[in-house]
């Protein structure tokens, strides 16, 4: 099994790599990088190679400029882009981060049409729609990593805020990956027991852990600059279960028509079953009311600046 990175220099994508590697489940991992940084994809492939000795892992690093090395690729990530700033919101990314998503999706069709496309550039709900529009591939075949980290955090922080082991926290968080991600709580459960009636035999400020949720990029990049490990790891785990046939029940973001309260035209996070061929169902969910208004309003506000990007691009700008 062959695995492509478009941004293997960057902290995610070197991440990504070594995370897929150690894990043994692919043959080859292609570390794509720019003419200019390929010298340090190959320094990146040496040090791993060091670090996979070690453990008697032997998995292919080719580190390339060269769009044919991607040929007969399972999955290509795309985590190319101008990184996320200190006080930027991840839409403040969308234009200059499309164009180079739109050209990598154009290089993937060519080359590895057979593909998934999996998108790690933020916005990422918006860059998902980009890199479906100009790779030209069925839409269960271009996934963003989405709503799929915020979900990982959350059922996090129910765990350490309730100080119980986070396998019993069962929770989920949609919409947009960034300030307008909408928290499933009314389906969240904690050993089964639904969260409104936990709340009432613990102390839990559920405020405060929500408020920690939106801001938690924000937080970890004024402190050390980037997000590193979570996205990684969310990333390589959305990897492995598509590479492994696993049809487990994720948050991605999909390009929606109709399926989720007849919202159509944009791309979201969303709750799928996922496989080896991409996305294998779009799992039907249940929301409260204030959850399907924040749901709606995500929606617009995501939709409003894809169809910005989009003419945009059209319009070479």
């Amino acid at each position: 099994m062959k695995v492509s990175i478009l941004g293997s220099t960057g902290v995610i994508g070197k991440n990504v790599a070594f995370t897929l590697a150690r894990a043994d489940t692919v043959d080859e991992i292609v570390m794509f990088a720019r003419p200019q940084s390929v010298d340090k994809a190959k320094g990146e492939t040496f040090d791993m190679y060091d670090a996979l000795a070690a453990e008697d892992i032997d998995c292919e690093l080719t580190p390339t400029s060269d769009f044919n090395d991607i040929k007969d690729s399972a999955i290509v990530l795309i985590t190319a882009g101008i990184p996320r700033q200190e006080g930027m919101n991840r839409r403040d990314l969308a234009i200059p981060n499309a164009k180079i998503v739109k050209n990598y999706s154009e290089q993937i069709a060519i080359h590895a049409p057979d593909a998934i496309i999996l998108i790690a550039t933020n916005p990422v709900d918006i860059m998902t729609t980009v890199a479906l529009k100009y790779s030209g591939f069925d839409r269960k075949k271009v996934i963003g990593i989405g709503n799929h980290l915020d979900s990982l955090r959350l059922k996090a922080y129910f765990s350490q805020f309730i100080n119980i082991n986070s396998s019993e926290v069962h929770t989920r968080v949609i919409g947009e990956h960034g300030d307008h991600m909408v928290p499933l709580l009314s389906s969240t459960t904690i050993g089964g027991i639904p969260l409104k009636y936990f709340v009432k035999s613990v102390d839990v400020d559920v405020k405060r852990l929500l408020n920690r949720l939106k801001n938690a990029g924000n937080t970890i990049i004024s402190k050390k600059g980037a997000t590193e490990y979570g996205p990684s790891f969310a990333i390589s785990n959305l990897i492995s279960t598509i590479i492994t046939d696993s049809h487990k029940i994720l948050t991605v973001s999909t390009y929606l028509d109709g399926e989720i309260e007849d919202v159509y035209d944009v791309s979201l996070g969303v709750p799928v079953v996922l496989s080896k061929k991409g996305i294998a169902m779009i799992v039907p969910i249940h929301m409260n009311d204030y959850e399907k208004n924040k749901f709606h309003e995500a929606c617009l506000i995501v939709k409003e600046t894809t169809d910005e990007v989009l003419q945009a691009l059209d319009n070479d700008w």
